[in-house]
């Protein structure tokens, strides 16, 4: 991909997290971009990875569609908006719900890619399904429930 990822417009306050901060060294630091109406990530699991050998994780595949999800949030706030990513308006979720179905076991030798799809827009509230694939075949599918921050993380009520 060219273009820069949804995450990589956050600002550095909000770039430390654990699954998409890019400024987070230990983390996942996933990227996610639009293809039409759907948004897509695409990560590759290392063997420390592992659930059982083979195998991938199940709290990192919740971690990746969570990651996604809110990262797909902000950018279809964005475009609701009329916004662009870097308008200087920044528009940043958390999850207030998260579910995951897991289909069938995620192989670790294989790329996995996600694809979310906007489900609802209402007020501060995104809804985000998404799909993971791995060669082809969906092995887990979730839903977040985003909500776009009021204030800056760490920063008092006016």
């Amino acid at each position: 991909m060219t273009e820069k990822a949804f995450q990589d417009y956050y600002t550095d306050e909000h770039s430390a997290c654990y699954g998409c901060g890019r400024l987070n060294p230990h983390g996942l630091q996933i990227k996610s971009y639009w293809d039409g109406d759907e948004s897509v990530c695409r990560f590759s699991p290392q063997p420390y990875h592992t659930a059982i050998p083979g195998y991938v994780y199940g709290g990192l595949l919740a971690s990746l569609i969570d990651c996604h999800s809110t990262g797909t949030a902000a950018a279809a706030a964005y475009r609701a908006a009329g916004l662009s990513m870097d308008s200087g308006t920044e528009l940043r979720f958390v999850t207030a719900s998260l579910h995951v179905d897991y289909l069938r076991p995620t192989p670790i030798d294989a790329p996995l890619e996600l694809r979310g799809r906007v489900k609802e827009i209402k007020g501060r509230k995104v809804v985000v399904s998404t799909s993971l694939s791995s060669r082809g075949e969906v092995c887990a599918r979730g839903e977040v429930v985003a909500v776009q921050l009021t204030r800056p993380l760490g920063q008092p009520a006016k």
